[in-house]
């Protein structure tokens, strides 16, 4: 066994990284390299690309490409793809889709889309001075920067505010530039860096040069400069709406009225309960993520933002409502989503670009309202099944094929196993039970 340290490690050959690990970290080095091999792309091009998307890599890990079908979303059909490795999740955005799909589908509107990004600075100068020239300084930030921003203001965008803030009320010597953007079709991320990084240098050279700031030149510094993943007014709505008579198959045997009232307070109980407000926001993400990933897009940016939203003030809530006015039952779902479908990753990634062509090619904005469709009819869905038959009935039976897989069921057993269960709570001791005993009972006539 050899040390497990080691110096020029991402310097090494691929196949040199692969021998490293296999034979400083694993039983079996032979059988693990040929795992590990058997998930390198067959398309050399494609696999340098794969490759090129992160750091020291050694293999691809698959995750489960699916596809949910009979989303409308504004009256446009949409099969919405998803990349999940929980069982039901995608059958139960289907289900939601299918359900709606008479009642008028899902409308979406995208409320704004304003980004934002900070300059963080100490200034342990005269404060009211930097006040007094900030309609300059804004003028000389702007203009330093006009060679990244030209090409997104061609495009629409650019840098829409810039806001200078005073935090010495909770740091000594505190400020703030905080900056919005508009990053049209693209997520914006380097783009927003590289502003902020500019405006940085240009704070620095404005203070060391202004004559109003003469003998203060050493009282700034510059301590980051970075797009927040809290984008507040870059907001999308989704939600469904019918009369509550309507509801009718989806009740599962209780009456529309009572099932609309019972799936209202569970809603509400999501609002005020941050313990359910967790597992409720967890089930929107299960939706909204497997888009999110399906497109490329960065999916832990979009899930710490949505937290934080869900905490705005001062709580965590549920993202969702539902309200029950004059006999119509309407459920929606407000939620922050930076987004792009140019840039990044969502056109070098294969399936990413497959993704937005199965789609329709969207922009933005329209992938905000697919996403927001996605993660409602998710809620949706889950909350159906927890006020009506319980949650587990339709999860258990999703998960029965892993069990299976889990417990080395053959082809044969697994087949008596999903007969067997079909009318059966599923658990992962029940199952091992039903094979224990069929595989005895199949030795027993042998």
């Amino acid at each position: 066994m050899q040390e497990k340290t080691v110096s020029g490690f991402s310097k090494l050959s691929k196949v040199g990284k692969v021998r490293w690990v296999v034979e400083n970290f694993f039983k079996d080095p032979e059988n693990v390299t040929r795992e590990l091999m058997s998930f390198w792309h067959e398309d050399e091009e494609q696999q340098r690309i794969l490759d090129g998307f992160s750091e020291n890599t050694i293999s691809n890990y698959y995750l489960p490409f699916g596809v949910a079908p009979n989303f409308m979303v504004n009256g446009k059909l949409y099969a919405v793809p998803m990349v999940i490795e929980e069982s039901s999740v995608v059958a139960a955005a289907s289900s939601a889709a299918k359900f709606w799909l008479p009642r008028g589908g899902f409308h979406a509107k995208v409320i704004a889309t304003k980004k934002l990004g900070q300059v963080h600075f100490s200034w342990k100068g005269d404060s009211d001075k930097l006040f007094q020239h900030f309609d300059e300084l804004e003028k000389r930030l702007r203009q330093d920067a006009t060679h990244i921003t030209i090409n997104m203001e061609k495009r629409g965008g650019g840098v829409l505010d810039i806001e200078l803030l005073d935090m010495t009320h909770l740091e000594p010597d505190y400020y703030q530039l905080k900056v919005s953007f508009e990053t049209c079709d693209s997520m914006g991320a380097n783009f927003i860096n590289s502003v902020l990084e500019e405006f940085g240098s240009t704070l620095e050279i404005f203070v060391q040069e202004h004559p109003a700031f003469k003998g203060e030149e050493q009282q700034l510094e510059v301590i980051m400069a970075i797009l927040s993943n809290y984008t507040p007014e870059c907001v999308v709505r989704a939600w469904v709406e019918c009369p509550v008579d309507a509801l009718g198959s989806g009740c599962d045997g209780m009456s529309p009225d009572a099932f609309a009232k019972k799936f209202a307070k569970a809603v509400r109980i999501a609002h005020i309960d941050p313990h359910r407000a967790t597992t409720h926001n967890k089930g929107i993400f299960n939706g909204v993520d497997a888009v999110v990933l399906a497109t490329a897009n960065d999916f832990r940016a979009v899930e710490a933002c949505g937290h934080t939203y869900a905490a705005r003030d001062g709580q965590y809530r549920s993202l969702s409502s539902c309200s029950i006015e004059n006999g119509k039952f309407k459920f929606w779902l407000d939620l922050p989503l930076a987004l792009g479908t140019i840039g990044g990753l969502t056109r070098l990634h294969p399936i990413a670009r497959r993704s937005l062509e199965l789609l329709g090619e969207p922009g933005a904005e329209e992938l905000m309202m697919v996403i927001a469709a996605t993660g409602l009819a998710q809620n949706f869905a889950a909350l159906r099944s927890l006020v009506t038959t319980g949650i587990q009935k339709g999860h258990m039976k999703m998960h029965l094929l892993n069990i299976l897989n889990h417990l080395e069921a053959s082809e044969r057993e697994a087949a008596e196993a999903i007969e067997h269960f079909k009318d059966k709570v599923v658990s992962f001791t029940a199952v091992r039970e039903f094979l224990k005993l069929f595989r005895e009972k199949k030795g027993s006539i042998a």
